[in-house]
């Protein structure tokens, strides 16, 4: 599991690790949907798309996630099966899931506190907090 959940004072942060941008994404998302409790139905399976352009990594990954809160939030619909494509300021997302069957933790908001993605020696990784 290339995320954990850490300790905040008052939101809820992970920490995300991978070797390369778009793996980063990716397991941010499935940390994301992780910490809110998501169970997904069996079916139907739910594919979409996004599109972002961003001027930095950081603005990128919020507006990312942001967009993953969105569908939860408004369509009741979470992601499983992520797949990340980086280029430039462009990030092309395919996403594949299912309706939520079950959510433990709402997530109000993906936040720039202390945001910064840094390269380590395994790769990138990023700690990202979240407003409940």
């Amino acid at each position: 599991m290339p995320f954990e959940e850490i300790q905040h004072t008052a939101d809820w942060s992970i920490r995300v690790w991978a070797e390369d941008m778009p793996t980063l994404f990716s397991e941010a998302a499935l940390g994301f949907f992780a910490i809110s409790g998501i169970i997904l139905a069996e079916s139907p399976i739910i594919r979409r798309e996004i599109k972002l352009h961003s001027p930095d990594p950081e603005s990128q990954l919020v507006a990312f996630l942001s967009e993953l809160n969105y569908f939860a939030e408004q369509e009741n619909l979470a992601f499983d099966k992520i797949k990340v494509k980086i280029k430039g300021d462009q990030l092309v997302a395919t996403l594949a899931g299912a309706p939520i069957k079950e959510i433990n933790k709402n997530i109000k908001a993906v936040t720039f506190h202390n945001l910064k993605i840094t390269e380590s020696i395994s790769g990138v990784e990023a700690e990202i907090v979240f407003d409940v």
